[in-house]
């Protein structure tokens, strides 16, 4: 049986390049991979972008009212075996979409690798990351720093150069003045009542 995988750090930890990266060794070695990504995340389009300037278009790309594991048995019919599936920004997906890729892992055998953010900028856990840890057969931490050089956990999101701890949830890097950082959590509670002083005054 294969396992569902989930592969999480705080922002600019390197998941899209890690998953490009899989996804090289996998076909320099004759195999054959798809790349999923949600809908949701509008930032590349139909590409998977990495900071690195990597980009790579993706194979799936899905909404939330489709079923993944129907849309794979789809392009497998069509296309032939497939050795690994390889997912972007799975934080964005809804929980029946982490359910259908751990039964791709367990009945069609076939290897999901799911790269996300675990927490959003309000400390809350998105919901496919949420169900992602709890159903993944292995989760491992993808580690970066924050500007101070302590271990980043948290991410920040900036609006106009400020930090802000206010707003809906889903928000895409570089739309709309919005940035994101990965910060320690002494950084980031520093950040957040900074903020609460600023907006209760």
């Amino acid at each position: 049986m294969s396992k569902l995988y989930f592969r999480y750090g705080a922002m600019n930890c390197g998941k899209s390049t890690n998953l490009l990266q899989v996804a090289h060794n996998y076909e320099e070695r004759g195999m054959n991979i798809i790349i999923v990504k949600p809908k949701t995340d509008t930032k590349g389009g139909n590409k998977v972008v990495s900071r690195l300037g990597v980009t790579r278009e993706v194979d799936l790309l899905i909404a939330n009212n489709e079923n993944i594991y129907i849309e794979v048995e789809k392009w497998s019919k069509e296309n032939g075996k497939i050795d690994c599936i390889l997912v972007d920004e799975a934080q964005f997906f809804k929980t029946e979409h982490i359910d259908q890729l751990f039964e791709i892992a367990v009945l069609m055998d076939i290897p999901v690798i799911c790269y996300g953010l675990r927490t959003d900028f309000q400390m809350n856990g998105f919901e496919g990351s949420s169900r992602l840890l709890l159903l993944a057969h292995s989760i491992e931490e993808l580690k970066n720093i924050c500007q101070c050089g302590k271990k980043a956990l948290l991410n920040g999101r900036m609006i106009n150069g400020e930090f802000v701890f206010q707003g809906k949830q889903v928000a895409i890097d570089k739309e709309d003045n919005i940035e994101y950082h990965a910060l320690c959590p002494k950084c980031f509670l520093e950040y957040k009542k900074a903020y609460e002083r600023k907006i209760n005054k």
